[in-house]
Formats: C-alpha cells, structure tokens, sequence
C-alpha cells in the first residue's frame, strides 16, 4: 500500500499490537497519543499531535475491562470532535455488549442500543467492526456501519491445513443462530454441513439436544462468532465425539475467554481452537491448542478503502 499523509491511526489501551500492524501495513505510523487514568480513575487522554482536517482512525475493541475500553474509545472520539478531526471512525474489532441486542424477557435493556447512542452522541462519523453478534445492531446506528467477515480468514487457514474438498469434513454450526456463517464456511471448504440443537436453560448455560446431520466417522470443524466461557463449544464437541465424530476442531472471530474458558478448553476433546486477534490475547492464556490468526491485513485495506471512498463489500466477493 502507498502511505498517506492524511490517515491517522490511534489507539486506545485495549489492542496496541493490533494498531502497530495496522499502521505498518498501511505505511503510517500510531498517532502520539496516551490514555491514562487519574489517581481517582478517571480516564484521560493526551493526544500529541495534530489531527485537525485528518481521517482519523481509533482502533479500540470494547472486551473486557468492557467499561474501561468504551469510555477511553469515547473520550477518544469526543477528543477528536473538539480538535475538529475530518472524520472520526471507530474501529472496533470487537464490539462489546453485542449480546444484549433485544428484549428477552421483560425489563431487560437493550445495551447495544445504548453503545450505539453513546458512540453516536460522542461524535463519530462512522464505524468499522467485525462479525457483529447479531446483525440487526448495523440498524442501531444512523451513521454508516461496515461489518466485515472473520469467516473468510478461518477458511483460508483450514484450506492451507488441507482440509478442502475431503469427504471426511463436515462443518458444525453450535446453534441454529450460526446456521448462515457455518454454510458460508462450508462452501469454501466444499463440505457438508451439521447443526446441533441445544437448549439454553440460563444465561452462559447449555444442554445440547440432538445433532442434526452426518458427524460420524468425521473431522468437525464448529464454527462461532465468539467463545466466551467456552461451555457451549465444549459441550457440542463432547456430543460429537460420543456420536461418532472422529476429532474436533474449533474456529471463532471473537475469543472472549471469560471464566472458565482457558481450563475447559484445555481439557475438552477439541483438538485446535482457532482465533482471530480482535481481542488482545495475554500470553497467560495461551495454551498448546490455541492458534490465533491476525486480522491487521482485512482492517488495513478496509480502512484504506473508507479512506480512498471505495467498496468495502468488495473485499468479500
């Protein structure tokens, strides 16, 4: 890519890494920028730069700590609207309280929709993520919201592993809401796929009921937009295996890793989990079988097509 002088990168604490590869591929380099906090906890921010006319970039995911993440990418944003920043984008690889995105029972919040007004109300022009929880969230915002694909890079990676066009591979979607993403999947592996149908007695609580297609004497490939306590994967991939599957592999855009996670993975049947780094994976909670792929490549030519006001859907085909 020709660097630009016009683009700007900044960062907030929540992925540095991901900034610095960002910037890289686009030949730029990270804003001078720090945000701390107060001795009260307060959080500040100390821009060092100019970003005045600039199209100006935050890349800031919103995981844990959750509040602490979205207030910096906030106070960020409002920072930039007061310096008269060209553009704001919000670059959120993950976009946190995405499961909060309707009415399940009554009483209940509809947080995303509330993230949404906050970022709104703060001053950003637009927002670039990846594989939003639920799809309707693009609808929360008046402001145009560019949802790219994670799926495409974990299929490439099990197509260089060797896993396209064999007989024995079946792509399985952990729920009847991953059905669309786990077909998408399947068609560039050239498999088939199956669906496990669990029911959810309480939040972050599965029981798996019954698999709906041909998993015996296969490789399974599940795949999901996140893991998060890591029960409902573990669970369907002990299903698989005790109706027949021959090994299990995992695949997600979002490793939350929250709670148990690192430890029921580490003991289930699975025999690889494959990340992306939308989340800012601590070395603490690498394991054998985790591998992480970078999504630095598919964000920098997103960006620079936002900037050069070109297709993003292109990128997908």
């Amino acid at each position: 890519m020709q660097p630009t002088g016009n683009i700007k990168i900044f960062t907030g604490n929540s992925h540095p890494q991901l900034a610095e590869d960002i910037a890289k591929i686009l030949g730029v380099k990270v804003g001078d920028s720090t945000v701390g906090k107060f001795s009260d906890g307060e959080i500040f921010v100390d821009t060092r730069e100019t970003v005045r006319g600039r199209d100006a970039f935050i890349i800031q995911s919103t995981n844990a700590p959750v509040n602490d993440n979205l207030m910096e990418l906030l106070i960020n944003i409002d920072a930039f609207k007061r310096a008269s920043a060209g553009r704001i984008t919000a670059v959120i690889p993950y976009y946190g309280y995405a499961r909060q995105d309707r009415k399940a029972k009554a009483r209940d919040p509809i947080t995303a929709k509330l993230v949404a007004n906050l970022l709104t109300a703060a001053g950003v022009d637009r927002v670039l993520t990846m594989d939003l929880h639920a799809a309707q969230i693009q609808g929360y915002f008046d402001i145009p919201v560019d949802n790219l694909m994670g799926s495409p890079i974990l299929a490439n990676y099990f197509i260089e592993q060797g896993f396209k066009d064999r007989d024995d591979v079946v792509v399985v979607s952990p729920d009847l809401g991953s059905v669309t993403r786990s077909r998408k999947f399947a068609d560039r592996l050239n498999a088939e796929i199956a669906i496990i149908d669990k029911r959810r007695p309480k939040a972050n609580v599965c029981e798996v009921m019954n698999i709906i297609g041909d998993i015996e004497g296969k490789t399974c490939i599940m795949i999901d937009d996140m893991i998060d306590t890591a029960g409902t994967i573990c669970n369907a991939a002990a299903a698989l295996i005790e109706r027949g599957a021959k090994e299990v592999y995992a695949g997600c855009s979002h490793g939350v890793l929250s709670g148990p996670a690192i430890e029921r993975l580490e003991n289930s049947v699975i025999k690889e989990v494959v990340m992306l780094d939308t989340i800012d994976l601590a070395e603490d909670k690498m394991i054998e079988k985790f591998k992480t792929l970078s999504v630095a490549p598919i964000f920098a030519e997103a960006i620079k097509r936002i900037h050069d006001h070109e297709s993003v859907s292109k990128l997908f085909g």
